[in-house]
């Protein structure tokens, strides 16, 4: 277990290309730590309001990463030389929720309590388009793998996918009866479980996706096929909030960070919940994945630490 903010963690994630992990926090700082060792290297500053989101915000190289904070901006920080902010991005006229660097790595997107998800240019720092749609608080944005698409969750109670080009909402999912907190996109490999699990008839067609899941704070996970339009099934399991999901790369599991304090992993191809994790004594906010193997777990929310790690194909857990 890693420890050093002075107040909760609120995301964690890994280098695409170092070995190091970072952490964000209420404390409107970043810190720096070699995973490996589990050493600490570095505290980036210069939010002034807690740090809501680094979850998907290494760019494709690893020399740039994107963080939002309650102070309404978005930075950008070179992880090549200097660790210094080098961007601070403003528009947002609320705390902003959500950040990801667009695939190219030459766009961030972001999402704001203003009820407005935006896109930024790098190399300017402009913001380039505003996808204006959902009626209250966007809690998360995550892009689709080729850039060409959008997610996004609400406390609306509603998912919703932007077509980027022309910022127009492609299609609006309800089924979740509560604050929708995190989206995932399936990678293509879990094409076929999801196919089996909706109990798809190939001589009829299966279903081509993309496919999306979706967890909310009615404690439920919901897969849809985004192209249809339809929730497909839903994963029940959860006792609270569902708070952050992640697919394996392998594309048979799901797995998924909750307020009951467990992390769950899913066959989907069974709709079954096949490992729980009782992984801490306080809220478990986040989880994703790591060198394409490694599924990580930020038990990271009120005892100020993080995090520890979950290996699907050997079932094992360790901490760090």
């Amino acid at each position: 277990m890693i420890s050093g903010h002075r107040a909760p963690v609120t995301r964690v994630i890994f280098h695409p290309v170092f070995s190091i992990m970072v952490s964000a926090s209420e404390d409107a700082t970043i810190k720096v730590w070699d995973f490996e060792t589990g050493e600490y290297e570095r505290t980036l500053k210069g939010h002034t309001d807690s740090i809501q989101d680094i979850g998907a915000a290494f760019d494709p190289s690893g020399k740039l990463l994107a963080s939002c904070s309650a102070d309404m901006s978005i930075k950008l920080w070179d992880f090549q030389q200097s660790y210094e902010c080098v961007r601070t991005m403003l528009g947002h006229d609320h705390n902003v929720s959500s950040v990801a660097f667009m695939p190219a790595g030459d766009f961030v997107v972001s999402a704001s309590r203003d009820k407005t998800v935006k896109m930024w240019e790098v190399a300017t720092g402009y913001c380039v388009k505003t996808f204006v749609g959902h009626r209250d608080w966007v809690r998360m944005v995550r892009p689709s793998s080729d850039g060409a698409l959008l997610a996004t969750c609400s406390n609306d109670q509603s998912v919703r996918v932007w077509t980027v080009a022309t910022k127009e909402c492609r299609v609006e999912l309800r089924a979740h009866d509560h604050v929708v907190e995190c989206v995932a996109w399936a990678p293509d490999a879990s094409a076929a479980p999801i196919n089996e699990a909706a109990g798809a008839d190939n001589r009829k067609g299966a279903h081509r996706g993309p496919f999306l899941a979706s967890g909310s704070r009615d404690k439920t996970i919901r897969i849809w096929d985004v192209g249809a339009g339809v929730a497909l099934f839903v994963l029940v399991g959860h006792d609270n909030w569902v708070r952050g999901l992640a697919f394996h790369p392998g594309g048979k599991f799901l797995v998924s960070a909750s307020d009951d304090k467990t992390l769950r992993v899913w066959d989907l191809r069974n709709k079954r919940c096949m490992k729980v994790l009782d992984a801490h004594k306080h809220f478990c906010t986040s989880v994703g994945e790591y060198m394409k193997k490694l599924i990580y777990f930020d038990f990271s929310h009120r005892d100020n630490s993080c995090c520890i790690f979950f290996m699907l194909d050997s079932h094992k857990c360790f901490a760090v």
